[in-house]
Order: C-alpha cells, then structure tokens, then sequence
C-alpha cells in the first residue's frame, strides 16, 4: 500500500493548486486509509487500474457508510488532463460505489472548480452550500457546494 500512497501523493502534489489548500499531506492520506470503509482506485493513463510498476495517472479517494458514499478526493495530474482520466475515474468509482450497495453519491468542492462539469455530466446535482468554506489568498473566502447524486442498486 506505501507503493500506492507514494503514487497517490505524487498525482496530488501535481494536481492541487497549492492558493486553496485543498491538497492532503501524505500522514492524512495514510490515516485515512486505515479508516474502515475507506477506499481508493489508482488511473493509468488510460484510465485503467496502473501495472505495478506505472505511475498514476489520477486517483479517487472515498469513503461510504450504510447506503452513502462521499468522494473524498478526485485528481489527474495536469499532464493527463482533458484525455479520458477524470471520467474513468468517476465512472469507477460509481461502479465500485454501486457493488457496496451505496445508493446516496456525495462530493463537496470549491466554487468556480472547473471539475463541476464532469460531476454533473455523471448525474451530481448542487444540494446545498457552505458559505467562506474555502480560503484563497487570491480570491479571498470561497464557497463549498455539495453535490448529490441518487441512484438505484441492482
């Protein structure tokens, strides 16, 4: 698994833009995954599963309880953006999230986050808003919005 942490922190150390301070250091994302119920898929960049030995070229971090999962977190590093990666990646982690039984998709991110068009292009819909969530140095206080998606369970 410090394989998979290592690749995880080198996609987030890309992928973040260091003004919001929205990235994980490396001991959250450990502990995070010693939590139970607390997954995480890697992205090739083909937006597969990555040999062994293949850097990530994304990943996604989850967490679910009962029937309700929360994307965590969700990056592809800049050189493998706008190629397929972040769709791969939501449509995982929608499947995986279905095998669990999870009928409730939930996500939170900053206003203006150009990543709302993949949410929404996967069925997430705004469901509620935390006002100066985010700080930026640039832009000042931000917004959180939460996004929700529903779905049946075969």
């Amino acid at each position: 698994m410090n394989d998979d942490i290592d690749r995880i922190m080198a996609v987030m150390s890309a992928a973040f833009d260091p003004a919001y301070g929205e990235a994980w250091n490396r001991r959250q994302v450990s502990d995070a995954l010693l939590m139970p119920n607390t997954y995480y898929l890697l992205a090739s960049a083909g937006g597969f599963e990555p040999s062994a030995a293949e850097p990530a070229a994304g990943f996604v971090l989850s967490r679910g309880i009962m029937d309700e999962e929360e994307l965590l977190l969700i990056a592809v590093h800049p050189d493998h953006r706008q190629r397929g990666v972040g769709a791969a990646l939501m449509q995982r982690f929608i499947e995986t999230a279905t095998e669990r039984g999870r009928t409730s998709l939930f996500l939170e991110m900053r206003e203006g986050n150009p990543a709302a068009v993949l949410y929404k292009r996967f069925g997430f819909e705004p469901v509620g808003r935390r006002r100066n969530y985010y700080r930026s140095a640039q832009q000042g206080p931000l917004d959180a919005i939460t996004y929700a998606r529903r779905q049946q369970v075969p």
